[in-house]
């Protein structure tokens, strides 16, 4: 290889030897005095020509050339080009030694060397080499004082950094630019935003580079304003900017500003013709991932004439943002190339789209082809895990990171102690908490740690961390992220008292400018029952992104106000809000609540989705539009439809048909639900449940105890029906005919009363909502302490008259409960609010808000 390149490069007679290597030498003096020599280029042209040909064969040869030469050891310049030759090589061991030969190295000579350690994180052999050129009288020159600045921008070692500022004052260094750029970069890496902009300020002569820096400066330390205000002064000052000041303008555009600010900067870009640029094109891939349509995105990559791997992961994490899984995986297998990050983005994207089986294979396959594993992998495994709730493939990842040995870093830990929680190994995930030493994440396993309890359904346990994390870190402390969790709890409890509070502590602590807490502020007064607040809330948020929108869409639904949820959907299009999947899902989900059949506009927009949004619809959507179709009698329709989807109907879309058959009593499509349902999920009990209830519904006791039979020889449990209500910042669960409460003699005292004052005024016990093969008396016992009731009971016992009874329960509310609330509401003049499964029942005046 040497001597070829070495033929087609090199002139005669040079060209003729045939292998340089330091023992077969051509025996040439390079003494340039000699006029007989004077047909040859200079030594350090062959040197630059080993170099720039990456061939270290020619330039050991060479050097074993030189080191005949009577003059070599004389000669600093010969050796600073033999130097910068081995360093370009990649041969610091080998710069090192000519290095050290050299008796009297040159300012060049540091200035290389302090470099070469610089940038290959050496910075205490670049700091010593900077030490001991001073030390021999040798002034610096800009080159030693920005390779040793490259060093401390390396080790964010800013003591030294303005120590080396101090003296590159002292000796008018700063005059230079480059100078100056680099302690620039130094200051804005060390996060020192102050020092920079003063030095800025001094500086006599900027370059591009300068204002680069400064803008840079400025946005990582969350001065967006101020960053947009220089990017103005540098146009006037006749600076037009490069890639990287759009990109880096562009990422403040994504932080805090929004989509009119982006396309000023996109605009701005067509204008000076770097819209084609490769940083510039990146940047807009994830502008336009965060604020624009998937066809913007689409149009900004396919635009761009050069594509790098992360113009190939920002356009498979823009299909993955909005929803198209396939499009995204189609990206993937056409990229060039791979690397940890591309494999990172797609096993994210999964579990941003909730596919955590497909996760879960794609970490399989990295284990597999022994690719990079980084914490983020390990992280992203954990919640595609947590995802699907595989309490074997917890414990196999678990497994997995202890024996690797990898370190376990805080948010390792967090995420590891969210997937026990997730996974059902909720006392791990307790262990795990109580040994807890990472204070830097703290509060995210504290939130998981809240959000395990409350679906277990230990909800006190939830509360009572709650406290006891007040208590120790005060509340002051919490940042958006465990607000919104918390927040998110008490909606799910519908502990409105302790939700408001936590309202006022989000006003004082100027956490309401946050669009994630705005959006779970309102949400948890939606799910408390609050509507009119929530809207209050609404209306008052500065802006509104598709979370805003689709909660309150989402409230609506809640409370059964079908035809507001559409109204707010012609809102959206009227202000130009483009629509999600989950939008679609809901307001699909909403024409179950409307004043008249909406199975026309469900259908409507089931095609608008299709065809206007080039969304595909899932298997939720197929699900709602099961719902809406079984619910309105359409059950030929819903049949039709599962029959045309694209992919095999799975279980929620068969126990969506199964539900809608119970409600209407269609037992002939039941049954193909039925035997759908357990083919699918044969593990699942609370597939039996809903077959077994569907027998006993039509009277087939002995089908009906047969499944129930099934349960019980497989191990199946049926999840337990629980009703709550809030009473002194206390949550008291019930169940049925429960008498564990404290006070359960008062709490069925006052029920027998409620059962008896009802019945005077016509209540009379609906005995076919009791799904047991038994007499009649013990039919009407079952009725009379079911959950709900016993927990109104409880809560007109305790609540203050001119308040409403909360009540929420974990399923739906039976007919037989929803008839006697009715009563109940009449003959108290109390007004009851239960929340079950399906939305909100508002009971006053012997009426219910959903109609029935």
């Amino acid at each position: 290889m040497a001597a070829t390149i070495t033929q087609k490069l090199i002139p005669s007679p040079i060209s003729s030897f045939p292998a340089l290597t330091p023992s077969k030498t051509p025996n040439l003096s390079f003494d340039q005095s000699n006029p007989t020599h004077h047909q040859f280029p200079p030594p350090r042209r062959f040197l630059r020509l080993a170099s720039d040909h990456q061939n270290l064969d020619l330039g050991r040869a060479l050097h074993a050339a030189f080191l005949k030469a009577q003059d070599y050891h004389e000669d600093a310049r010969l050796g600073n080009a033999l130097i910068s030759m081995y360093l370009r090589l990649g041969r610091l061991s080998d710069a090192r030694k000519v290095f050290h030969l050299l008796p009297c190295p040159d300012v060049a000579s540091f200035a290389s060397m302090i470099s070469a350690y610089a940038k290959r994180a050496r910075p205490l052999q670049a700091v010593g080499l900077f030490c001991r050129m001073r030390s021999l009288g040798i002034e610096p020159n800009e080159f030693s004082f920005v390779a040793v600045l490259t060093s401390c921008i390396r080790e964010l070692d800013c003591r030294l950094g303005s120590q080396v500022h101090a003296f590159a004052v002292k000796t008018n260094h700063c005059a230079c630019v480059h100078v100056s750029n680099a302690l620039l970069g130094m200051y804005v890496k060390c996060g020192r935003a102050d020092a920079a902009g003063k030095l800025f300020g001094e500086m006599t002569e900027k370059d591009v580079s300068s204002w680069n820096a400064i803008i840079l400066g400025m946005v990582e330390g969350g001065r967006y304003g101020e960053a947009f205000k220089l990017f103005n002064l540098m146009q006037r000052e006749g600076h037009l900017g490069d890639g990287f000041t759009l990109s880096t303008l562009l990422t403040a555009v994504s932080d805090v500003f929004g989509c009119a600010e982006g396309e000023a900067i996109h605009a701005y870009a067509l204008k000076i013709g770097l819209d084609l640029d490769l940083s510039v094109g990146n940047a807009l891939v994830g502008f336009y991932t965060q604020f624009g349509c998937i066809e913007d995105v689409a149009d900004v990559f396919q635009r761009m004439p050069i594509k790098d791997v992360i113009s190939w992961t920002g356009m498979l994490t823009g299909f993955m943002e909005f929803g198209m899984v396939e499009s995204a995986v189609d990206i993937f297998h056409q990229m060039p190339e791979w690397n940890c990050i591309t494999y990172n983005a797609l096993l994210a994207g999964f579990c941003h789209n909730r596919e955590g089986s497909r996760g879960l294979q794609l970490f399989q396959q990295i284990l597999e082809n022994s690719l990079e594993i980084s914490d983020f992998t390990l992280t992203s495994a954990m919640n595609a895990c947590a995802l699907v709730s595989d309490l074997k493939a917890s414990e196999q990842i678990q497994a997995f990171v202890t024996k690797s040995g990898c370190k376990l870093s805080a948010w390792i830990e967090a995420a590891l102690l969210d997937m026990c929680a997730k996974c059902g190994r909720i006392e791990d995930a307790k262990n795990m908490f109580m040994g807890w030493v990472h204070k830097e994440s703290f509060q995210m396993a504290w939130t998981s740690m809240m959000c395990a309890y409350s679906r277990s359904g230990r909800h006190n346990e939830a509360l009572s961390l709650f406290q006891s994390g007040l208590t120790k870190d005060k509340l002051l402390v919490m940042d958006e992220f465990a607000v919104a969790t918390v927040l998110g709890l008490y909606g799910t409890l519908g502990f409105v008292e302790m939700g408001q509070q936590i309202h006022s502590v989000i006003v004082k602590s100027g956490l309401l400018s946050d669009q994630e807490v705005g959006n779970a502020l309102f949400s948890m007064y939606a799910k408390c029952g609050n509507l009119d607040d929530a809207i209050n809330l609404f209306n008052q948020m500065p802006r509104h992104d598709k979370v805003s929108w689709n909660s309150l869409i989402t409230a609506y639904v809640l409370h059964r106000q079908g035809d507001w949820a559409l109204d707010v959907w012609n809102r959206m299009e009227r202000l130009g809000v483009k629509p999600d999947a989950i939008t679609f899902l809901l307001i699909i989900s909403a024409c179950r609540y409307t004043s008249s059949n909406s199975v026309d506009t469900c259908h409507k927009l089931f095609q608008l989705m299709q065809c206007s949004y080039n969304i595909t619809p899932t298997s939720d959507h197929y699900s709602a539009m099961v719902y809406v179709l079984g619910y309105w009698g359409s059950f030929t329709e819903a049949e039709q439809l599962i029959k045309n989807m694209p992919s095999k109907p799975n279980a929620l879309v068969w126990r969506a048909l199964l539900d809608s058959c119970r409600l209407r009593s269609n037992m002939s499509l039941g049954r193909q639900a039925v035997q759908s349902l357990l083919t699918l999920e044969p593990q699942d009990p609370s597939t039996y449940v809903l077959v077994s209830n569907l027998y006993s519904a039509s009277g087939r006791w002995h089908c009906s105890e047969k499944v129930r039979q099934d349960m019980r020889e497989k191990g199946f449990h049926k999840h337990p029906i629980r009703s709550w209500i809030i009473h002194h910042n206390l949550l008291h669960s019930f169940y049925a005919r429960d008498k564990s409460h404290p006070q359960s003699k008062d709490i069925y005292s006052a029920l027998d009363i409620l059962i008896l004052e009802c019945m005077k005024v016509g209540y009379d016990p609906d005995t076919q909502f009791v799904l047991h093969e038994v007499e009649e008396y013990q039919k009407r016992n079952f009725l009379f302490y079911h959950s709900t009731k016993l927990a109104v009971a409880y809560g007109l016992l305790t609540a203050r008259p001119d308040r409403p009874v909360r009540v929420v329960k974990n399923i739906h509310l039976c007919g037989d409960c929803h008839t006697f609330l009715k009563f109940v509401s009449s003959v108290t003049s109390r007004e009851i609010s239960v929340r079950d499964t399906s939305g909100f029942h508002n009971f006053k005046g012997g009426i219910c808000s959903c109609g029935e």
